[in-house]
């Protein structure tokens, strides 16, 4: 008995082991979970408390306050903390407050997660690309672009505020959360905006601010919601940006012009609150009226003119000038320019108005037919060359044309053009003037007298000169082909080719004969109408023989043909004395 006794006071060492393994074994099973346990002591900064082990764990107290978090423990308050050893090397359990809200964050964070759940947090400190925020202890990553649903400069105003936010992502392997605070927002304002457009209806008449202005419109804040102003739909007349009437913070009176349910979109009008100029419009500005008004918008293809606040009109581009066919509008007409102008259209439907510049203007073509009657002479600068003629520069800024077929009574004019350059100044004569196609004939030979009308008069057959008349002629040029010759009283000027030059072949070379020199033949064409005269001294020379042979002999009568040459010139040259 005795040894037993003293044996059941006076364990042995293996006695002690299994006594410390039945104390600590239930223990060992909580390690790495959440545990209950109660604040027995405050010591400084740190809360002591029992978890029902051997010994006590120590928390620090910050671990239990913060943003968003609950009071500092007391002294018997009943606490959770995660377990993470039984002991330590001081014999102390490791026990932690912020490790026991994570796991109870994580939980409820992923059931959240899978319902689609908004969870609330604080935003406590900020990192690359973000800011980190507590979620009753889980630490989530907010990127910068999803703070807000537009870019923020400050987020101090945020940082400290408990406020709910949408996990977007998570991996508790990786301890990974991310969330966003703009999708919240975008949520909350998708329902404001559809509740307030819900009570928006067309054509009707509210105030707002003016929130945002761009090139094209204003948006106006509605009260909630914006609502788009389009430059077109500010004022009836042309706005060319939105500042010249709207300022941002000012309130406005708009109408609704339209709403779209689907996009939530409304299109706003101010115009539409004031009277439509355009009615009646048709009586307002009768075709052909003359106007005044104000060159508003300056175009490649024309100007727009203000004609009265709200209706403009306008100036194409062909109708700004009579004579400046190829220049740009902007250097007939500036921007602010009062102007006259003519109505040539008005169409009510497309509420266009066309406009004449040049018709309240003189017309040039008119002005010039009435100074310059056809017949007149004309002098001008040679303003361009072409192929088919001159271009002269007159008064009243318009063009006449000199037509090749009008260079020269006897040369061709593709020749004669030559001899023409830009800038020279020249005299003509008006041949003829359409003022409706905007034309000016002009000739420059016409200022000579036509030789074939002086050489032809008095007769149909051409007076004097006639075919078959015997002419002298004086050579004007010797070419390889032939001699050029212009016919003694008269202008007129003909070539006569090589075999033309003399009835025996070896006499027919051009080389013969030199410039100045005066030479007989015998004309074998005179078409007036057709202003073409042909002389040839073969025709002269064969005509001769023919009535000497006729007058001094024949073939019989046994002179030879030198002979009867000879008796003729002799005779001519008597007739001459």
């Amino acid at each position: 008995m005795a040894n037993s006794a003293t044996a059941s006071l006076n364990p042995t060492r293996d006695d002690f082991a299994a006594l410390l393994d039945e104390s600590y074994g239930e223990s060992e099973a909580f390690e790495g979970s959440v545990v209950k346990g109660t604040v027995v002591g405050i010591e400084k900064d740190v809360a002591v408390i029992d978890i029902g082990l051997k010994t006590e764990g120590r928390v620090p107290l910050r671990e239990f306050t913060g943003p968003g978090r609950e009071a500092a423990p007391k002294i018997g308050d009943v606490v959770e903390v995660y377990l993470e050893r039984v002991e330590n090397a001081l014999g102390e359990a490791v026990i932690s407050r912020e490790k026991a809200r994570r796991e109870e964050s994580w939980v409820k964070l992923e059931k959240a997660f899978e319902a689609g759940e908004k969870v609330d947090g604080v935003i406590f400190n900020q990192v690359k690309g973000g800011f980190t925020v507590d979620l009753d202890g889980a630490v989530a990553f907010l990127p910068r672009s999803q703070v807000d649903i537009r870019p923020i400069r400050d987020v101090t105003p945020l940082m400290g505020v408990p406020q709910p936010f949408q996990i977007l992502k998570m991996d508790r392997r990786r301890g990974n959360i991310v969330v966003s605070r703009r999708t919240v927002l975008e949520e909350s304002r998708a329902e404001q905006r559809h509740e307030i457009v819900a009570n928006l209806e067309e054509g009707q008449v509210i105030e707002g601010m003016v929130k945002n202005i761009t090139d094209y419109g204003a948006f106006v804040d509605l009260g909630g919601i914006d609502g788009l102003l389009h430059v077109t739909d500010i004022a009836w007349r042309r706005v060319n940006h939105p500042t010249e009437v709207l300022n941002i913070g000012q309130t406005v009176r708009v109408k609704i012009v339209k709403i779209n349910h689907d996009t939530h979109r409304i299109s706003l009008g101010m115009k539409q609150l004031l009277d439509d100029p355009w009615q009646a419009i048709d009586s307002k500005y009768p075709l052909n009226a003359r106007l005044h008004g104000r060159v508003t918008n300056i175009t490649d293809y024309g100007a727009f003119v203000e004609l009265e606040p709200g209706i403009e009109g306008l100036i194409h581009v062909s109708e700004m000038s009579w004579t400046k066919k190829n220049v740009h509008p902007g250097k007939i007409v500036s921007t602010s320019q009062e102007v006259d102008v003519q109505v040539l259209e008005v169409d009510p439907v497309k509420r266009r108005i066309s406009l004449g510049l040049k018709q309240t203007l003189a017309n040039p073509w008119e002005v010039f037919a009435e100074k310059h009657p056809v017949g007149t002479e004309v002098e001008g600068e040679v303003k361009n060359k072409t192929e088919f003629g001159l271009f002269i520069g007159l008064d009243g800024d318009v063009d006449g044309m000199v037509h090749l077929s009008d260079l020269d009574w006897n040369r061709p004019g593709e020749q004669v053009i030559e001899e023409y350059k830009k800038g020279d100044m020249v005299k003509a004569k008006v041949l003829d003037v359409d003022v409706e196609k905007e034309r000016i004939s002009l000739g420059i030979k016409q200022l000579a007298s036509d030789p074939f009308t002086s050489a032809s008069a008095g007769s149909e057959e051409g007076g004097d000169l006639k075919k078959g008349a015997v002419v002298t002629c004086e050579v004007m040029e010797v070419k390889e082909g032939g001699i050029d010759v212009k016919i003694a009283g008269s202008d007129l000027v003909t070539f006569i080719k090589r075999s033309e030059l003399a009835r025996d072949r070896a006499d027919q070379r051009s080389e013969r004969f030199a410039v100045g020199e005066k030479v007989d033949a015998r004309i074998t064409q005179f078409d007036r109408r057709a202003r073409k005269v042909s002389v040839s001294i073969k025709a002269l020379e064969m005509a001769e023989e023919k009535e000497a042979i006729a007058a001094y002999g024949s073939a019989d009568s046994g002179a030879s043909l030198g002979d009867i040459l000879g008796a003729a010139l002799k005779a001519r040259d008597t007739d001459k004395k």
